[in-house]
């Protein structure tokens, strides 16, 4: 291990907070049970949040972001883990209240860990980082609530961002007709190539208007967006068909009525990617590895970046300028 090693740094700076490249050492993380020297991280909307003073995520400083990573093990004193294990490790606490992804060394606990699946690669985990991770069980929860390809076509909302490019991904790999919702008209191609069927407009989906019930359009729907999206969206879902719900960067409050519960039997599914059980945590990237294959990863990536580099990709996603997954070479 180096005796000192490169992080980003956020710092409380009076009103605001100053986003810095530092040299760290070891004994500057904080205490966890398995040390990984970081291949690469993801950048997640919920890490541009935490890289600003009023994002809500970070409550100290300093600090270091990155809610997701993907490295190997150099010391562990947790006898499910040794040196040279590849590992993942995403959400509990990783960049939120314990030191993240954005440093080429993590110390974590060895409960937040999971052992790279065969078939992945430790840069393809982090292709589908937390976003990856979120869509999967997005999906998963639709299935297990009965969606099939039979019953029609699935709305995936957000479709140019992390969790909505890999949901189409996933969704087409199955065999699902996908149709995507997005803004960008110059990113019809990459959608498409990822496996969307169909592409519509936000304004296709919500028009400014919220209808008790509508038109039965979706089997299904795979929503980051949430807010009045997420209402105007359950008022199309067919019959007994469902709606992941894993994000609300379209607002938290989702003014709907009880029509669509009550008369089609529309189900809300929230998705909690945090604190999901590890036995099913497991089996989700499992799942991921077999599903996708290396053509796929190679579409999903929009960009490798440095560290050096972070800052301005992060400033991005909160202003809705990415393209599918970026992810940060350590």
């Amino acid at each position: 291990m180096k005796e000192t090693f490169k992080a980003l740094v956020i710092r409380e700076q009076g009103e605001d907070v100053s986003r810095n490249i530092e040299h760290l050492s070891l004994s500057d993380l904080p205490e966890g049970d398995v040390i990984v020297k970081v291949a690469y991280s993801g950048v997640n909307y919920k890490d541009g949040l935490a890289s600003i003073k009023n994002g809500k995520i970070v409550s100290s400083y300093p600090f270091i972001p990155g809610i997701d990573l993907a490295g190997e093990v150099v010391s562990s004193k947790d006898e499910r883990f040794k040196e040279g294990d590849k590992v993942i490790a995403t959400s509990y606490e990783i960049g939120v209240s314990h030191f993240g992804g954005y440093s080429e060394y993590a110390r974590l606990r060895g409960d937040w860990i999971v052992p790279l699946p065969e078939g992945l690669t430790l840069k393809e985990a982090m292709i589908l980082g937390t976003a990856g991770f979120t869509a999967a069980l997005s999906v998963q929860r639709l299935e297990e609530n009965g969606l099939q390809e039979e019953n029609g076509d699935v709305l995936v909302t957000g479709a140019t961002g992390g969790v909505g490019s890999v949901a189409i991904a996933m969704l087409s790999k199955r065999g699902y007709t996908v149709v995507a919702s997005s803004g960008k008209e110059s990113q019809h191609e990459y959608l498409k190539s990822i496996g969307a069927s169909e592409i519509i407009s936000r304004e296709d989906v919500y028009n400014g208007k919220i209808k008790a019930l509508d038109k039965q359009k979706f089997a299904g729907a795979v929503d980051p967006v949430g807010g009045e999206v997420l209402a105007s969206i359950l008022s199309q879902i067919s019959y007994n068909g469902s709606v992941a719900v894993s994000g609300l960067t379209g607002g938290g409050k989702v003014p709907t009525s009880v029509y669509p519960f009550i008369l089609r039997g529309v189900n809300l599914l929230g998705i909690d990617s945090v604190y999901c059980p590890m036995e099913r945590r497991q089996k989700l990237w499992e799942r991921m590895g077999g599903d996708l294959k290396p053509q796929d990863f190679s579409k999903l990536v929009n960009k490798e970046i440095s560290l050096e580099d972070l800052p301005s990709a992060l400033d991005n996603i909160l202003q809705a300028k990415s393209t599918g997954r970026v992810i940060v070479k350590m």
